[in-house]
């Protein structure tokens, strides 16, 4: 059975602020911050995002992000091991196994980042697989490849070796320690147009083969956006997938993820979450070539806080934390908002308009519920609600009701059974309604 959760991951990630690039040292800083400043609020996860195995990872980014066929960490048995430049206590075939014990050590967990099927030199110099009599060119499929990342062979479907090579890298990453995998173009292999889903049989052999090793490890698909009409197969295979591209810090991207929310709210549930993707919060992009801030404002930036948590998403952040500015942690730690992501909440769209939006939420067993404003506009505007018409809240009293808006801690009143209040533009509103 897969691994379950009480709510969906929250964590750090690499991405977003070092590319292909990070090193041991800096993946320990951010973990440090995080046991220090973050962890308090369940923030546990620390994530060491892709080529972790490339040696010369960004050292021609401004030619390519990842270079074609360039040297890679590997064992005989076509398995990638971290790049003992960036990771020295890697050495010695260690692989992450010193880092994850670091992490542990702080009372965090640790995470890494996979291309889905085998590495292409593997197949090429036709090397064993641990467990099999097959070699990794007879289980690499050359027709299955990754339209933007050229090290990896998709691998084949029902032919012998192909389960035993998952088998065989997850069972040295769960002897690493690691405690979260994020597969990348499986989620939607977008490059085969006719078939999104190729990859669904690998999807089902990675999952087999953490539940083999008998260790608590997520699974995270990527990239999206998932395809709605595989729902059920994610949910049964996966403990997270990725509902859209990339998601960076720019308005027509935020906004549409109210889209994606509707979409996809139905089928958040007890380990099985829709993942609306990193939070470009802080500085990000220097392995990109320039450090910048976010360019979402701060009410954007409450608005992407406040649908990640009502809907019920993972939240990784992508941010150098050890630069995280007072507001900016501020946000990320306030623990009467996280804890909207446990599966005791249930998130529901109310209404949504060219203008704005509306979401409800209520806890499933507690009489304690919540509405969000959502404002969508370039001008501050009015909201107003009927409490008495919100789904969620059919059959319950509001005579009497006590409301507080939680990003401001303000009181508010109702008129009757109506909720009226002005949002800035762009900015959200989230009301806890108490009795």
């Amino acid at each position: 059975m897969k691994y379950q959760m009480k709510r969906p991951p929250m964590g750090w990630n690499s991405y977003d602020y070092y590319d292909t690039t990070v090193t041991e040292e800096q993946v320990k800083a951010n973990a440090k911050f995080m046991a220090t400043y973050m962890k308090e609020a369940g923030w546990e996860y620390i994530v060491v995002d892709i080529e972790w195995y490339a040696k010369t990872a960004g050292s021609m980014r401004h030619k390519y992000q990842y270079i074609p066929f360039g040297d890679l960490e590997i064992d005989p048995y076509g398995r990638l091991l971290p790049d003992i430049s960036r990771f020295p206590s890697s050495a010695n075939g260690k692989g992450f196994a010193p880092l994850a014990d670091y992490i542990h050590g702080l009372g965090l967990k640790f995470g890494i980042h996979i291309m889905r099927g085998i590495p292409r030199i593997a197949a090429h110099n036709h090397l064993p697989i641990v467990g099999s009599k097959a070699r990794a060119d007879e289980i690499a499929d050359p027709s299955s490849i990754c339209g933007w990342n050229p090290d990896m062979y998709g691998i084949r479907k029902d032919v012998e070796g192909a389960q035993e090579y998952y088998n065989s890298i997850i069972s040295l990453y769960a002897g690493w320690g690691v405690d979260f995998i994020k597969c990348d173009d499986i989620c939607n292999t977008n490059l085969y147009k006719e078939n999104p889903y190729s990859a669904a049989h690998e999807v089902e052999m990675l999952q087999y083969a953490i539940e083999k090793t008998g260790h608590n490890i997520v699974l995270s698909l990527s990239p999206g956006p998932a395809l709605i009409e595989k729902a059920w197969h994610y949910e049964k295979y996966a403990n997270m997938w990725r509902i859209t591209d990339d998601f960076w810090d720019q308005w027509d991207l935020l906004r549409n993820m109210f889209d994606k929310c509707e979409l996809w709210q139905n089928h958040v549930a007890e380990g099985s979450y829709p993942d609306c993707d990193m939070l470009p919060v802080g500085k990000i992009g220097k392995g990109f070539g320039m450090e910048r801030d976010t360019s979402f404002t701060k009410e954007e930036q409450i608005t992407m806080m406040t649908l990640w948590c009502i809907f019920g998403s993972p939240l990784m952040v992508g941010a150098e934390l050890t630069k995280l500015d007072h507001w900016t942690l501020w946000l990320l730690t306030r623990k009467d908002i996280l804890k909207l992501l446990s599966n005791e909440y249930v998130g529901r769209q109310v209404e949504k308009k060219k203008d704005y939006a509306i979401w409800s939420c209520i806890h499933k067993t507690r009489e304690e519920q919540y509405i969000a404003f959502f404002n969508f506009k370039e001008t501050e505007q009015q909201i107003t609600c009927i409490l008495g018409e919100v789904g969620q809240f059919l059959g319950r009293s509001f005579q009497g009701c006590k409301i507080k808006e939680l990003w401001r801690q303000k009181d508010s009143r109702l008129q009757g059974e109506i909720l009226i209040d002005s949002v800035p533009a762009h900015g959200a509103r989230l009301y806890q309604l108490t009795k």
